[in-house]
């Protein structure tokens, strides 16, 4: 795992763009709605390795590994939270193997669907669900962290608590968040951001938000917070249900990358997509910014 000083040296080099949007991409590739995504994945793997191999040769320099719900209030429901270690090791690895020059995040996200995260009574299941998670990752050889689409600060909370525990340096944060930087709790960002990276977050910012004119602004009053690496990683923009039930989404990759390079110029740091991109998007973020 980069250590922070690794993690500010790689920034310094250049690093900048994240990946684009996995969910989305395998329901292309022919997985099926509301499965286990991690389950198909390591049953369905070339899908998984084409598209993150994609992402590499567009320019993603972190991609992040399928393991986004991998934890075991949520693997439970398939009968597989006694696997959540070996899991989360197995996807790590499967994505070094399609992108080995690449760093390789391990994905963390909310647990709201399970439990209620706000509830100060959860908290210590948050922290353990965490870092069985956290420690599956080690075991893969993650690179960092990346905790994205996170929807409450106690979420972030058990985290960084959970990192912490399992002696896990460099973690990214990323809230999804309405375009005048409040969360869909009702709290203000900036001020969660700023408590985060004092307590040691290399990187932080928002995923998940639909990409539109005010998204530059949301980085600018984000950035009245943040003074280190701040990620912008919208959607494209809001979708539309497709005849086959499929989400399509309304920015192309040239309306996307321009608006990112304004956010950017605005003073994001680490860019990429989320749901409703694909290789193109971060091909053309990465030509422009």
């Amino acid at each position: 795992m980069l250590t922070k000083k690794d993690f500010q040296d790689r920034i310094s080099q250049g690093l900048r763009f994240l990946d684009g949007a996995t969910g989305s991409n395998l329901l292309k590739a022919g997985m099926p709605r509301g499965c286990c995504t991690e389950k198909w994945v390591l049953e369905h793997p070339e899908p998984l390795v084409m598209l993150q191999r994609r992402y590499a040769q567009a320019g993603s320099q972190i991609v992040y590994a399928p393991t986004f719900q991998a934890q075991p209030i949520a693997l439970a429901k398939e009968g597989l939270d006694s696997q959540t270690e070996a899991i989360n090791a197995a996807l790590v690895n499967l994505s070094r193997s399609a992108a080995p020059g690449c760093l390789i995040a391990g994905d963390l996200t909310t647990l709201a669907a399970f439990c209620d995260s706000r509830d100060p009574s959860n908290f210590d299941l948050l922290v353990e669900n965490y870092r069985r998670q956290i420690t599956g990752l080690l075991e893969g050889g993650a690179d960092l962290l990346a905790a994205e689409t996170l929807l409450y600060p106690a979420e972030a909370e058990a985290i960084l608590c959970a990192a912490e525990a399992e002696g896990a340096d460099c973690v990214l944060y990323s809230f999804t968040m309405q375009s005048d930087g409040c969360l869909f709790s009702g709290e203000e960002a900036g001020p969660i951001l700023h408590d985060l990276e004092e307590a040691g977050a290399v990187a932080v910012g928002f995923n998940c938000v639909a990409a539109d004119m005010m998204t530059p602004y949301l980085v600018s009053k984000l950035r009245r917070f943040v003074r280190g690496n701040l990620i912008c990683k919208p959607n494209a923009g809001n979708p539309t249900i497709s005849p086959e039930g499929l989400p399509v989404y309304s920015m192309g990759p040239a309306e996307f990358a321009a608006l990112l390079a304004q956010c950017h110029r605005n003073r994001a740091t680490l860019l990429g997509g989320c749901c409703g991109t694909d290789p193109g998007y971060i091909a053309a973020i990465s030509e422009i910014c």
